[in-house]
């Protein structure tokens, strides 16, 4: 049997990866709600679906199993019983309560054959798309005025957040806003009810009942012993302690969890917006995470038999947290725009640090991070450049927009 999740590491050979083809939630909304969708600007969806398109066939010519994310959902609720469960949480954790919006909503939903039903869940349910008009306050979703009753879901084609694999399970994240909370529903339902992942003993290392937040984008599988977490605006600092339990505890092979602080602003949301692995021995590294002297402070942790279940060690020091956690002599950090202030800032902003690694050595990249590009050419990288015009207005990367399932594993 193929185990369906298995990942050891950020570069091991791409096997299986998820993917959201986006559709018509990236632009079903308005400037106003931008700021409550988490998005800066729309992007133009027919361009959108071509470059996305690009990127899937990129990673099929390289031997990649490509899924997506709503097939797999599809795929997942087979029965009546089954969709009915979901619509109701779904709709619960959309804040619609019971009475008859709610009622009128889950059978408009009901009546739809089932990739339909969750092309509109993602899409969006504008007022005006149903018969129903509300009587008292309490069937309002939000303000009379508001057009949905259902939010669209914009931010799905980054399926890096929701969930993220680690050795043979994974983490079903709890998300840090309201907007993008609903997505990791989706993933556990699959690994529930998808014939591909339920019952075949994957772990689920921490789920998504939880108050503190983690997302996707934070988490990085150096090697087969070693977890990266970015102490972010996106992830906590107690969410990274939980998941350390959890693989310390369930026999999972890691040993090592380093904790790595970087700013907790919009521009550098996530770990995986400022630093990836890209090859055994070579990270991208946007400059403006280091301190003085290069300084960025990272918190070590490893197994123990205390009441926490782990001790910690804090050092300011990456380079040689790394080198000790992958037994390397040197490293060769990759400065974002060659570290120049100016490009680094703006190349950062358009990805410029998050590549996703397709070997050791190889990586796609967004082709308008051309500076950044050239570098890693020069230092022996294999670039893919993938059009970026618009997927990039949503703030993610090839890193961001996939959720690696199965890689090879290295030489150890």
């Amino acid at each position: 049997m193929v185990v369906p999740i298995h990942i050891y590491s950020e570069i091991g050979p791409l096997k299986t990866v998820l993917l959201k083809r986006p559709g018509q939630e990236i632009e079903n909304f308005t400037p106003e709600m931008m700021t409550r969708l988490l998005f800066d600007d729309i992007p133009y969806l027919p361009t959108a679906q071509k470059e996305h398109d690009a990127f899937a066939k990129v990673l099929q010519a390289e031997g990649v199993e490509v899924l997506y994310l709503d097939d797999l959902l599809a795929q997942a609720l087979t029965t009546d019983a089954q969709k009915d469960q979901f619509l109701t949480q779904f709709l619960h954790e959309s804040e619609l309560g019971p009475g008859a919006m709610f009622e009128t909503i889950k059978d408009h939903l009901l009546g739809l054959e089932t990739p339909a039903m969750i092309q509109q869940l993602i899409a969006g349910i504008r007022k005006n798309a149903l018969a129903f008009k509300p009587t008292n306050l309490t069937s309002f979703a939000e303000a009379s005025d508001y057009p949905f009753y259902l939010d669209p879901m914009p931010n799905l084609y980054f399926t890096r957040d929701p969930a993220a694999a680690i050795g043979e399970g994974l983490t079903i994240n709890h998300l840090t806003f309201a907007a993008r909370q609903r997505e990791s529903l989706f993933m556990e339902t699959i690994i529930r009810q998808h014939p591909r992942f339920a019952h075949q003993g994957l772990q689920v290392w921490r789920n998504r009942n939880h108050g503190t937040r983690i997302e996707g984008g934070d988490e990085l599988v150096l090697n087969h012993h070693t977890v990266a977490i970015g102490v972010s605006q996106r992830t906590s600092a107690y969410a990274i302690q939980d998941i350390a339990r959890s693989l310390f505890s369930h026999d999972s092979g890691f040993d090592t969890v380093i904790a790595i602080d970087i700013p907790k602003n919009h521009a550098m949301m996530h770990l995986d917006t400022v630093f990836t692995m890209i090859n055994h021995d070579q990270f991208t590294v946007h400059p403006g995470i280091l301190g003085e002297g290069g300084k960025i402070d990272t918190w070590t942790l490893r197994p123990s038999d205390n009441a926490d279940g782990y001790r910690i060690t804090h050092s300011q020091d990456l380079r040689a947290v790394l080198k000790a956690a992958l037994g390397v002599s040197e490293l060769d950090l990759l400065p974002t725009g060659g570290g120049d202030e100016i490009i680094a800032g703006r190349e950062q902003w358009n990805d410029g640090s998050n590549t996703l690694a397709l070997a050791p050595g190889v990586v796609v990249t967004y082709d308008r991070n051309y500076i950044s590009n050239q570098l890693m050419r020069q230092h022996g990288i294999r670039v893919i450049e993938i059009p970026s015009s618009e997927l990039s207005r949503g703030r993610g990367g090839p890193r961001c927009m996939s959720m690696p399932l199965i890689r090879a594993d290295l030489a150890r």
